[in-house]
Parts: C-alpha cells; structure tokens; sequence
C-alpha cells in the first residue's frame, strides 16, 4: 500500500489525499488493517480518477473502544492531531496547497477538528458523501446498525481485496441498536465477536459500487479546491 511515484511525477500536484486508517479488530473475518486498506482503496480510486497526489497512509489512529481485543493498536486524539498537521504543513512547503483526509475509522472524530481548525483542509467522505454512495451500491443495513465489519466494509473488501477476507462473514451478523455508552465502556459489552452489523448482506458488486459513489462525490471537493489536482 504504497505511491510509486517519483519526486518528477508529483512536482505539479497542488491536491493531495492522505488516508487515515486504523490497526483494530474487525472481528474473525475482517484483518485489523481493515480501516486502513479502506481509506487506501477510496483515496487511490480517488487519485486515478481526479489526478490528486496520493499519500502512504497513516495506519495507527483512535481505537480506544477496541483495545478490550488483540491486535488494536491506539495512538492518543493529540499525536495523531500533531500527526496530520505535520503532515499538512509540510506539504505545504512543498507547494501542495490542499490536503483531503479519507477517513476508514469512525472513531477518528478529531479529524472533523483538525479540519475546522485547519487551512485548506477537507474531509472525505462526508455523511452525505457515505449516504449517496450506500443508497447507489443498494446497502440494506442502515448506517447506525452497519457499526463495525459489517455490510459496507466487508463488501469494499469483497470487491477490492477478496484476498484479506477469512471464512465466515456469512454468518458473522450481529446488532446491537443501543450502544449509548460505547464512549464510556468500549464496544465489548455490545459484542462478544467485533461485530456489529450484517456482513452476510456483502457482495463485490454492492463494494463496486460503494466506491464508484465516492469517487463520483469527490468532485464537489474539487469544485470547492478550485479544479483539477495539478497546476
């Protein structure tokens, strides 16, 4: 998961995408890096389509409701706040003037503060950038209910990396509709596997989908950029 560009090939780039990910369970059928091959997926896709720079991703983020599972690896709300914008800013320097986080982990929330606090920041996708996509690839779980390795994730994998999917998923659903204190307690007490949603309902063609939507909405951030990712 990494550019193979050169130094010459991104001289010109003024845009770029910088996934932001996770290292976190994903219950049996899903590998932990799940987040993070997610945000990798729908920036490249990005990237080929609207000639964006494509960044490595940050692949360690906010997992804290996960760690009661092995294998979550968590960095604090303020290392990664001091990740990114280092980030941002040296870019910067290098004459990019608009960085994109695509995000893969919901609970990366500070990202939303990184970008209000910030100068030529945006996030992707947006809700509504997830809803159009959900409602064009035919999700049936609903957004609250499809938490955590369920339909849209497991389907993006289906469609895009089948090789990381383990055995299972077919009969790995499971919901948990009240969970007002996940904050407080992690997500171990709504789950006994990791997941939470219906991965049985996946399918390569909804994934397809799913990423063919968020790349069509990736325009309204160009239009709010200025235009193309080159000079």
């Amino acid at each position: 998961m990494f550019p193979s560009d050169t130094t010459v090939d991104v001289r010109d780039q003024r845009i770029a995408v910088l996934p932001v990910g996770s290292t976190e369970q994903h219950g049996p059928h899903l590998p932990l890096a799940t987040d993070s091959v997610i945000a990798w997926t729908i920036a490249k896709e990005i990237s080929e389509a609207h000639g964006v720079r494509l960044l490595p991703p940050v692949q360690f983020s906010c997992s804290q409701e996960h760690a009661d599972w092995p294998g979550t690896v968590s960095i604090s709300a303020s290392t990664l706040i001091s990740v990114v914008n280092d980030i941002a800013d040296s870019l910067r320097r290098n004459g990019v003037e608009h960085v994109v986080l695509v995000n893969g982990h919901g609970g990366n929330y500070v990202l939303s503060n990184i970008v209000q606090e910030g100068r030529n920041l945006a996030l992707f996708p947006g809700r509504d950038d997830w809803a159009n996509a959900r409602e064009k690839a035919g999700i049936e779980t609903s957004a609250f209910s499809d938490m955590h390795a369920g339909e849209l994730e497991t389907s993006i994998l289906l469609h895009a990396h089948p090789d990381l999917i383990r055995p299972g998923y077919e009969t790995a659903d499971h919901l948990a509709e009240d969970r007002r204190h996940m904050l407080t307690l992690g997500l171990a007490p709504y789950t006994e596997s990791g997941v939470i949603g219906r991965p049985s309902l996946a399918s390569a063609r909804k994934g397809e989908l799913l990423l063919a939507g968020l790349v069509d909405s990736f325009r309204h951030y160009l239009d709010l950029f200025g235009g193309l990712g080159t000079a």
